[in-house]
């Protein structure tokens, strides 16, 4: 990345003060303050891998350094880095979906910011972000996310906001297969999905039970492939199965109602009903690994950074962090504890980190 700071009188590298930010972040700091607070409580030990030739930047050095970083350099080395650690990707669900970081928003801005991000379901990792400036626009974001990832042989799952005709198309061109949710603002295919589903003859089922925290959850999974009530009209890029989720929900020794719910998806894969079922459940861990994780264990909705590109380049930093952190294998506990530990224990931290002091 370009250094955006002006060359004269520099005190501190540029390289010490991003691994300062990361370094705080994992460990626990939640704002510019807390960075250096913390960077300062541990100097000795940074210096072991860091050169910082005048010591520990101010709190206004890195406000002033992550509000001017290129955002869009930043996410692009983001996910450069992401791609030389993460293993194959053949075959892996990589769920797209956004969020809101809502205390980001400024009392003059009409909306907060909206960042749309890419999820690595079996390599428990964040592939790579791009900012919306409000929720309507994932519809752009989205082709320029997957054209800045490598998606090849992946199969992509994303929520019905995603679902448009370029989007599957842009998804082929990379050499991936997808799953997209139908729901109303595509009326009409959601119609012809939902009539192949009473009408046809040639649909496949598998059901299954979850058992678990007091829940009874049932779920049958269908698939047609052989259209009889289905027009794509060609547009749909190579779609060739429909599928649905018929959910039921129940809550043992008590008076709440059932719930039930049955999403709909169009494919390009022709897959078992049980092979869907699995991959449309690992869609949602975006929400429970990701977006939950951002706001329990890093606080991102309470963030308040909102100077130059400072929101969208701290939301790399908390991407970092997480992705070192749930790729730390030997510590069995949540996000929010080995961010305890990491700030307690140096060895663990030089562990999650993966540097030779």
């Amino acid at each position: 990345m370009e250094d955006p700071r002006s060359h004269i009188n520099q005190l501190h590298n540029f390289v010490d003060i991003l691994l300062v930010g990361i370094i705080s972040v994992i460990c626990g700091a939640e704002t510019w303050k807390q960075m250096v607070g913390f960077a300062k409580s541990k100097e000795t030990v940074l210096k072991t891998f860091l050169e910082l030739p005048n010591g520990i930047p101010s709190e206004d050095t890195v406000n002033r350094l992550f509000s001017a970083i290129d955002s869009g350099q930043f996410e692009k080395c983001f996910t450069q880095w992401v791609t030389t650690v993460s293993s194959e990707r053949k075959g892996q669900i990589i769920a797209i979906d956004g969020k809101t970081i809502r205390g980001a928003k400024s009392h003059e801005k009409k909306s907060s910011i909206h960042m749309v991000s890419a999820w690595a379901c079996e390599n428990n990792m964040v592939l790579g972000q791009v900012k919306t400036a409000e929720k309507s626009n994932e519809i752009t974001a989205i082709p320029e996310l997957i054209e800045a990832l490598d998606i090849s042989g992946a199969i992509v799952t994303i929520d019905a906001m995603g679902t448009q005709v370029d989007i599957a198309s842009k998804i082929i061109e990379n050499d991936a297969d997808y799953i997209l949710a139908v729901k109303g603002n595509q009326a009409g295919l959601l119609q012809d999905v939902q009539d192949e589903f009473k009408f046809s003859k040639q649909v496949v089922s598998v059901t299954d039970m979850d058992l678990g925290h007091g829940r009874i959850e049932t779920r049958t999974c269908s698939v047609a492939s052989n259209f009889e009530f289905v027009n794509l009209d060609g547009k749909w890029k190579n779609a060739v199965s429909v599928v649905k989720l018929d959910s039921i929900r129940e809550v043992k020794n008590s008076d709440k109602p059932t719930e039930k719910a049955t999403p709909y998806y169009i494919s390009s894969l022709k897959s078992t009903a049980k092979e869907f079922q699995k991959a449309i459940r690992s869609h949602w861990a975006i929400e429970n690994k990701l977006h939950w994780v951002l706001d329990v264990g890093f606080s991102e909705d309470a963030s308040r950074k909102r100077a130059g590109n400072a929101t969208q380049n701290y939301s790399v930093l908390l991407k970092i962090a997480l992705n070192l952190l749930k790729n730390e294998k030997t510590e069995k506990q949540g996000v929010k504890g080995k961010r305890l530990k990491a700030a307690w224990d140096q060895e663990y931290l030089i562990k999650v980190l993966n540097v030779k002091v």
